[in-house]
């Protein structure tokens, strides 16, 4: 019942104003009547209780299905809500007993060496293309941009994120490059273009691979840059430097020794590595059950003390780390406002409810990057001692010279589907 809900906000909210409509009109109001005003209505009888009795999972399920309706403000207002007053900091003995047996399962199955990559990486990637053309920027871009000033676009904050990494890489000309999670091949041409380097991509996603593919070919660079539907797990051959952005998460807990040695083994003593992913300040063993739902079976994001041991392990240096706290949430803000805008072309493609599944997931996101202290750590790695500099000088220095590169690129072609 809509009391059961009422009762939970009762004790969450101290900060803010939020009205709850119930499904007969009755209005219940929480907070302390600052900032902006909420107005959120219950569509029938059960869905509040619901929602209380297992709000992870049941408040986006219930957002998804039209049962909880956001009539003033939005849905990232409401969540945005409900993290600065602490939800998670009330939680009855019931739901710390339902968290505490997700918990459990997760970690059970996170630690089964059951290889599901192909299976998670299709469930999200493999969407219809034209939905990620809504949202996304020019060179489709589905990571963490580096927002270097604060007021740059988004499309300028994607080059320069292009740009921050590449110049961690110290590429030089004549280099094989191996991109670990290719996406849509912006990265892969980029570095080529840019550094002459050689790069190898690979990506678990059948969508992302036609489409990359076909961007090298227009480009004219199938000579240079070329793109594999392979696992990490399976790879040959030696890369003067290994790049992953956004893929880690998706590697398990279980797999984390396996994936740096495995690109121990494949990167040259000499070689560079830079691994770009959303991380945690402290271990959080499980994740969102909503988001390992419908989002991203099997991810993980993982703090930097469940990593660093199997970086150790592999015989990896760290070189240097870097964290990024707001990025990323800059990034979803930005991302959710261009498919807000483009709705109706996205509920072309799919519907109504997937619509509202994929605004409560862009978010849910920027919520958790705004209120849970989330950041994108880059991990630079390498064998040998001196195959960095020793001082950080060198990145500034080399994103000089790739503004100037980027000042006579030709401009990209827009991104085509696949027929």
């Amino acid at each position: 019942m809509g009391a059961d809900l009422s009762s939970l906000l009762g004790r969450v909210i101290g900060t803010g104003q939020l009205l709850l409509v119930d499904p007969s009109g009755g209005q219940t109001r929480f907070g302390d009547g600052t900032g902006r005003a909420l107005r959120i209505r219950l569509a029938d009888a059960d869905v509040g209780g619901e929602i209380a009795a297992d709000p992870a999972l049941k408040l986006g399920e219930a957002y998804m299905d039209g049962r909880l309706v956001v009539e003033e403000g939005d849905i990232f207002d409401l969540l945005s809500l409900l993290r600065r007053n602490g939800i998670r900091r009330v939680a009855s003995p019931r739901l710390k007993a339902k968290g505490l047996l997700r918990l459990l399962a997760y970690q059970f199955g996170a630690r089964i060496p059951v290889n599901r990559n192909r299976r998670n990486v299709a469930h999200h990637y493999d969407l219809d293309a034209r939905l990620f053309d809504l949202f996304l920027d020019h060179d489709w871009q589905y990571s963490c941009a580096y927002f270097q000033p604060r007021g740059i676009s988004l499309d300028e904050a994607q080059t320069a994120k292009k740009r921050h990494i590449t110049a961690k890489l110290l590429l030089q000309p004549g280099q094989r490059v191996l991109e670990v999670g290719s996406g849509w091949g912006g990265l892969g041409m980029y570095m080529a273009e840019s550094s002459g380097a050689d790069v190898t991509g690979i990506t678990l996603s059948e969508e992302q691979l036609t489409v990359s593919r076909n961007r090298v070919a227009e480009r004219g660079l199938s000579d240079r840059v070329r793109f594999e539907l392979t696992d990490y797990v399976d790879l040959k051959g030696e890369f003067d430097r290994i790049v992953s952005v956004g893929m880690f998460e998706h590697v398990g807990l279980a797999n984390y020794d396996r994936f740096f040695k495995t690109m121990a083994r494949v990167l040259k003593k000499e070689g560079v590595m830079v691994l770009h992913y959303i991380g945690r300040v402290k271990p959080a063993y499980t994740i969102n059950p909503w988001i390992e739902k419908y989002i991203f079976p099997g991810g993980y994001l993982p703090a930097l003390s469940e990593v660093l041991p199997a970086i150790e392990r592999a015989g990896f240096l760290v070189k240097d780390i870097e964290m990024l706290p707001m990025h990323y949430a800059w990034t979803l803000k930005a991302w959710r406002e261009r498919f807000v805008a483009r709705w109706d072309e996205a509920a072309g493609l799919y519907d109504e409810r997937f619509c509202r599944m994929w605004e409560f997931y862009l978010a849910a996101m920027e919520a958790a990057f705004r209120h849970d202290r989330l950041p994108i750590i880059q991990l630079q790695l390498a064998r040998h001692q001196d195959a960095v500099p020793y001082a950080r000088d060198y990145i500034a220095e080399a994103e000089a010279s790739l503004k100037a590169f980027e000042a006579g690129r030709p401009p990209l072609a827009p991104v085509r589907f696949r027929s």
